[in-house]
């Protein structure tokens, strides 16, 4: 199974999206399971449900700087190139989806009666949100490799 259906999988079972991300590169990022699970928890629904950046975003971010970050204090160039690698993953899901908020994606608001029901009745979770998801891993794996 490719690592992005692998996230999809584990979103679909109950994981938020930036946790699904993150938890797909735990083992390449020498990190548990549990780990994994505990540093993303608060940012699916676009960042503790306040629907900001989309999770999978801020999960596939997550990951870049684990792979990309500053190890050493005030290394700019790290941080310049941690950055770059930001910029870059923002502008290839804003040309998959036009907008990296929730709230866009999503297009109901997920603290709301309404919008809950809109979320449940049209799919989203299983439409918008699982193929964020996919597309923010095959983002990252295309600039890891």
């Amino acid at each position: 199974m490719e690592r992005s259906e692998q996230a999809k999988t584990l979103f679909l079972s109950g994981n938020n999206c930036a946790q699904s991300v993150l938890l797909s590169f735990a083992e390449d990022l020498k990190i548990s399971k549990e780990l994994a699970l505990k540093i993303s928890a608060g940012f699916g629904g676009g960042m503790g449900k306040m629907q900001q950046t989309c999770g999978a975003v801020t999960g596939a971010i997550m990951v870049l700087g684990l792979l990309k970050g500053e190890h050493v204090n005030n290394n700019d160039e790290l941080k310049s190139e941690t950055c770059s690698s930001v910029i870059e993953l923002s502008r290839q899901f804003t040309a998959s989806f036009q907008t990296t908020s929730c709230r866009e994606l999503t297009g109901c608001d997920l603290n709301s009666q309404e919008g809950a029901e809109k979320f449940k009745e049209d799919g989203v979770m299983e439409n918008v949100c699982a193929a964020c998801v996919e597309e923010a891993v095959r983002i990252v794996e295309s600039m890891t490799r």
